[in-house]
């Protein structure tokens, strides 16, 4: 089972048919708080818009001028949209997908509800867990506890070695307190010396044996893709950022979920929000000029505002024509990108098996961290993390099964669910690792806001990137950011 990527706004194949362009003035939506369905407003539409028809271009203008328009409908959209919207600022929510939810995302699989994309909270994320207490969810599931580690080094599977890696993990991560004292601030030390370093390096640097390295990297295989390409920087912050400690790092990253998926989370957010909402309504162009933001959808309409946020994921970002032009360090880091090109893919397999926990390194193996999560009936479901998802078929079952028969040679293998992240044109990758410079280059100068622009998501979060938490609390800084414009504009 499996969702496919690409989701866009013509003529793309879905499990249902084929969609087809959808008119923008048509795909205006509000969610029903009781229900939380969509359904049309009934409330006056704005004056017909104007139509400019130079250069056999079609552009229709919209007579509305919003305070603001927020591109990108996942955790930190739906937050800056909710908290501009509920003190009275109109605000225009745009939305590509045709779902609200962004990068996470609740679906159909093995007859239940499952998290395809980012599923995991903690109550040690201030921004998530007050939401989930605001709107009655804080009530999560820890996924059942191993009872024997495999992980495999130097082409061998190990099932006695996890408290040595344990105190590896330790050592390559014994300075970050040291380098970032304060996760309020990543520039409150000197990292210079750090900025360009890969994790490939910081790993060498350790002068390891191979099967040392491997059980190194197989630990950090779940949050990683390629560590040649993969910063130092994010991690060793994230480690500072959980008392210097990377097992509990993992933890706050993902142990805990909310019953019935994360979209309970998401709806709960558009509940309280009165922002106007457009789904399937991708944007081509932002220009920020003297008289205000101009948000111009790939359909061709220009939607006018005070401000604007964006908050879509790096790699869509990044494809974005914006102008004027953002400084060298974002552009540095948009030409790069997220370099991860991971997945995640949850597997049913016949029977109970003993709860288990696998790591192996990326490249070494299809399948890099596995765990089992919890029964589902009288079957098991296993969560694989894949450091680099080409190097297996999600859908192709022998394969899968053949993986993980490297560490519980019985298991049987029913069927498989994932998204391919990768191929969907709304995130064109996995979740967010920066390369060398950009964590404390490029993230830290796009988050201060340019002109009548703020940024917001996960993937240049300051606090908890990569994490929804970390989207969540940057989605309400920059509604912070634009308070403050709005209010020097008056």
């Amino acid at each position: 089972m499996r969702t496919d990527g690409g989701r866009c706004w013509i003529g793309v194949q879905m499990a249902g048919g084929w969609i087809g362009y959808i008119n923008p003035a048509s795909a205006v939506v509000q969610y029903d708080h009781q229900l939380q369905l969509h359904k049309h407003p009934t409330q006056p539409q704005p004056q017909s818009p104007t139509t400019n028809h130079s250069n056999n271009n079609t552009t229709t203008t919209s007579m509305t001028i919003y305070d603001t328009v927020v591109i990108g409908a996942g955790m930190a959209g739906l937050t800056a949209a909710r908290d501009l919207s509920t003190p009275g600022h109109s605000v225009l929510l745009l939305e590509a997908r045709d779902r609200i939810g962004g990068r996470t995302y609740t679906t159909d699989a093995f007859g239940g509800q499952f998290d395809l994309g980012g599923g995991y909270v903690h109550w040690t994320q201030p921004a998530a867990w007050t939401e989930l207490e605001r709107h009655g969810l804080a009530r999560l599931e820890p996924p059942l506890e191993s009872e024997i580690y495999y992980q495999l080094a130097d082409g061998k599977v190990h099932t006695s070695e996890i408290e040595k890696t344990y105190g590896l993990v330790g050592k390559l991560f014994e300075d970050a307190r040291k380098r970032f004292p304060l996760p309020w601030d990543v520039t409150a030390v000197d990292n210079s010396d750090i900025n360009m370093e890969t994790m490939e390096e910081r790993i060498e640097a350790m002068g390891l044996s191979k099967h040392d390295a491997d059980l190194i990297k197989g630990a950090l295989s779940g949050l990683s893709h390629d560590y040649t390409k993969q910063g130092s920087t994010q991690l060793l912050f994230a480690t500072a950022s959980n008392f210097g400690n990377y097992a509990a790092e993992l933890e706050t990253a993902g142990s805990w979920c909310i019953p019935g998926g994360m979209t309970k989370l998401s709806e709960a957010i558009q509940s309280s929000s009165k922002a106007e909402v457009r789904l399937n309504t991708p944007v081509a162009k932002i220009a920020d000029s003297a008289e205000g933001v101009t948000v111009t959808t790939c359909a061709g309409e220009a939607i006018q505002s005070k401000t604007v946020v964006v908050a879509v994921p790096l790699n869509t970002m990044r494809l974005l024509d914006i102008s004027p032009a953002l400084p060298e360090p974002v552009q540095a880091m948009f030409k790069t990108g997220n370099p991860v090109r991971g997945s995640k893919l949850w597997v049913r397999v016949r029977g109970h098996i003993t709860p288990f926990s696998a790591l192996a390194p990326p490249g070494e193996h299809p399948l890099n961290t596995m765990r089992v999560e919890k029964r589902w009936g009288d079957d098991t479901i296993i969560l694989c993390m894949i450091s680099q998802s080409d190097g297996i078929k999600h859908d192709d079952i022998p394969a899968v099964q053949t993986a993980l028969r490297k560490f519980v040679p019985d298991l049987e293998v029913i069927d498989t669910a994932w998204h391919d992240w990768n191929a969907d044109e709304f995130s064109r990758g996995g979740w967010m690792m920066h390369a060398p410079r950009h964590f404390l280059d490029g993230a830290v100068e796009i988050r201060k806001g340019h002109g009548r622009m703020s940024f917001a998501g996960a993937d240049i979060a300051a606090m908890g990137p990569c994490t929804i938490d970390g989207a969540m609390s940057s989605g309400a800084a920059a509604a912070r950011q634009v308070e403050k414009i709005l209010e020097r504009k008056q």
